[in-house]
């Protein structure tokens, strides 16, 4: 089985990237499930709708297990809040039948954070005051997203999980579910035995991933073998490496993380990834 992240991998969050869907697609007919597991802060269902809008072809995927679908748990137990929400409007889908009510940090019971409001424009350092309100009233923040940053186009996009990481040095408590935290690899193990009608051994497992802290140190956590795509998040660590030379890269700046990958390739594609075992 595969456990595969979605951006950085199968698209870049304006369109599909057409050689490693094909490479999904191909091992879906062969050799078994694609189980896609996304750190995206909203309900499966808009998930897949973003994927089809992208050209991201349904044969590519067995199921879909986001961070948003194991995050709801988390909220539906602190309802009715209130709660301070941080994100854009097209996370509303998060919240639908919670039971949350919001109100700004002053009278917040805690923090539910998705993102930036205006990812386009805005930093983390903008809401740095805001946050230290909250964290001086001892405010827990749940985090939908925990990626730091995502790739959209040729940009890199600031993620919750920036947030979340201010929040910690202002002294905020902060809580995730998503990658590399273990509730979302439960949610996904638990998809594939519905696929399979069966249980399954981890070493049939193959996590593929391009983020060193969240898919590459998840899969470490679970003791998964992990295939490490570096022309995702990473891409500008790598620009000046040949191909040659690409794995000892990557070595070095997983060594940095304390992370180790099985496995290297710049952009997933079949049959090249056993070639740079590191």
């Amino acid at each position: 089985m595969l456990l595969c992240d979605v951006w950085g991998v199968v698209h870049d969050g304006v369109r599909a990237f057409p050689g490693p869907c094909a490479a999904l697609a191909r091992w879906r007919a062969e050799r078994g499930p694609v189980i896609l597991i996304s750190n995206s802060p909203r309900p499966r269902a808009d998930v897949a709708v973003q994927l089809d809008q992208l050209g991201a072809p349904r044969e590519a995927w067995s199921a879909l297990v986001t961070s948003g679908d194991v995050t709801s748990d988390l909220l539906a137990g602190r309802a009715p809040g209130p709660a301070w929400w941080i994100g854009p409007a097209r996370d509303g889908a998060l919240f639908e039948g919670s039971g949350l009510a919001f109100s700004g940090p002053d009278e917040a019971a805690f923090i539910a954070c998705t993102g930036l409001e205006d990812d386009e424009t805005q930093t983390p350092g903008d809401y740095a005051d805001a946050l230290a309100i909250a964290a001086g009233r001892g405010l827990e923040m749940i985090c939908a997203n925990p990626d730091r940053v995502v790739q959209r186009g040729d940009r890199l996009i600031w993620c919750a999980g920036a947030l979340a990481e201010l929040y910690e040095t202002l002294g905020g408590a902060v809580l995730m579910a998503g990658k590399p935290f273990p509730p979302i690899y439960r949610r996904a193990f638990a998809e594939s035995e519905v696929i399979l009608g069966r249980g399954l051994e981890p070493s049939r497992v193959l996590v593929i991933g391009d983020g060193v802290a969240t898919d590459i140190g998840g899969a470490n956590r679970q003791g998964l073998d992990v295939l490490f795509v570096a022309g995702g998040i990473h891409a500008a660590d790598f620009a000046e490496a040949s191909r040659d030379a690409l794995p000892l890269c990557v070595a070095a700046l997983l060594a940095e993380h304390g992370a180790r990958a099985d496995f290297v390739i710049d952009e997933l594609r079949w049959g090249e990834a056993s070639r740079h075992r590191t």
